[in-house]
């Protein structure tokens, strides 16, 4: 697959966007809630209502990944700390989400986008960049550390009633 090109989002991409995010959770991790847990995360994080307030706060931007018209992946930054009980900097931000359609995994849309973000957090001034990544999720732990990650503190990641058990990573720019 060639490079995606990379565009921020607007107000109509929500549907689409709410669609990936919702079929990328759901490929990666659905089978490990009860339906009630992941039906009210889904609604809560994820549904076009959620999406939509998201992108429409100035502490948050989007940056999309597409192939000849299609939506392969996206990333969201938090422009503030997520974690300041962790944060080591003093202008601290945040991956709050980096997800690919799950038929685009392994075909160079992450790395994309997160070269797009590490340079959009220099840019911006960070000092510190966190993410949130679930403990057992090898391969992101993997991709993470290629940017310069790693952990710095055990967290948890609410999904309905169901606490998983999360790592907080971190780098220092």
């Amino acid at each position: 697959m060639s490079q995606p090109t990379l565009r921020a989002a607007t107000a109509a991409d929500v549907p689409a966007l709410s669609r990936l995010a919702i079929a990328a959770f759901v490929a990666k991790f659905g089978d490990l809630y009860r339906p009630e847990d992941l039906a009210a995360f889904l609604a809560e994080a994820l549904e076009e209502p959620a999406i939509a307030a998201e992108l429409a706060s100035p502490v948050r931007l989007y940056r999309l990944a597409e192939a000849q018209g299609h939506l392969l992946g996206y990333c969201k930054l938090g422009l503030t700390c997520g974690f300041p009980e962790h944060a080591r900097g003093s202008r601290v931000m945040e991956l709050k989400q980096l997800y690919t359609a799950p038929q685009a995994t392994g075909q160079g849309v992450g790395s994309a986008l997160m070269d797009w973000a590490m340079a959009e957090f220099a840019a911006r001034g960070a000092d510190e960049v966190q993410l949130s990544v679930y403990a057992e999720n090898h391969g992101a732990h993997r991709f993470y550390r290629r940017y310069g990650f790693d952990k710095v503190a055990d967290i948890t990641f609410r999904v309905g009633e169901q606490l998983d058990p999360e790592f907080l990573f971190a780098r220092m720019f």
